[in-house]
């Protein structure tokens, strides 16, 4: 049976092991945020976001799902598609991972019509926090697949088909806006406390000296009857 030493060892390096993912995931997601808009699905952590424990994890506030009758037999299939019926979405769903150079790829197959799920974190409908992001516009200033993501508001209804065919309904809890470096990513990105989807992409004014646009957009969503 190991002695106090080593069990005070194993602690602390299990918790500098901790303390490293989380400084990982933070500096590699403000590089990420810094990037610019033109390729707005770069709001996304490392692949060691899925190793943040559960109490390190930014808590989101409370929110309430609704019943619903829809069952639920099985674990999510890879998300396919993409239905927002209040603003008139309904776009396949790519799965996205990490470039060489640590950005979040973009939809290969059609860039401004296609959203992209980030394939590192849980699948829509899995314990924790699923991104979708979009481009907000295309080349010209021409609505993309996210145009009218701001125009969601509480209670909204969005769902995520996958390839098994069974539909996956999120309520929305709330829309917010935050400058690139301020988001809250473990909110955003790894929040375990229940199963979330959220959807991201660009908002506020173009600022050409950097790129990008000022503000990233989050849509909070929660799966009803979890």
């Amino acid at each position: 049976m190991p002695g106090k030493a080593q069990l005070a060892r194993r602690c602390n390096g299990g918790a500098r092991r901790g303390w490293l993912s989380l400084l990982l995931l933070l500096s590699v997601s403000s590089a990420l945020l810094l990037s610019g808009c033109e390729a707005p699905l770069q709001m996304a952590p490392s692949a060691s976001a899925r190793q943040v424990t559960d109490g390190q994890v930014e808590q989101m506030p409370p929110a309430t799902a609704t019943p619903t009758s829809q069952a639920q037999p099985r674990g999510p299939a890879l998300p396919v598609r993409l239905l927002i019926p209040s603003i008139g979405v309904a776009a396949a769903v790519e799965s996205v991972g990490l470039t060489a150079a640590g950005m979040l790829a973009t939809p290969q197959r059609h860039p401004w019509d296609d959203v992209g799920w980030y394939s590192l974190g849980p699948r829509p409908g899995e314990q924790g926090s699923a991104v979708i992001a979009g481009h907000l516009d295309r080349p010209g200033g021409y609505p993309a697949v996210f145009w009218n993501l701001h125009r969601l508001h509480a209670g909204a209804a969005v769902i995520v088909i996958d390839a098994h065919g069974q539909r996956w309904f999120f309520r929305v809890t709330g829309v917010a806006s935050y400058p690139p470096q301020r988001a809250p990513l473990l909110r955003i990105f790894a929040d375990r406390s229940g199963r979330y989807l959220n959807l991201i992409t660009c908002a506020g004014t173009w600022i050409p000296s950097e790129h990008q646009t000022s503000e990233r957009l989050v849509v909070y969503s929660v799966l009803q009857g979890a």
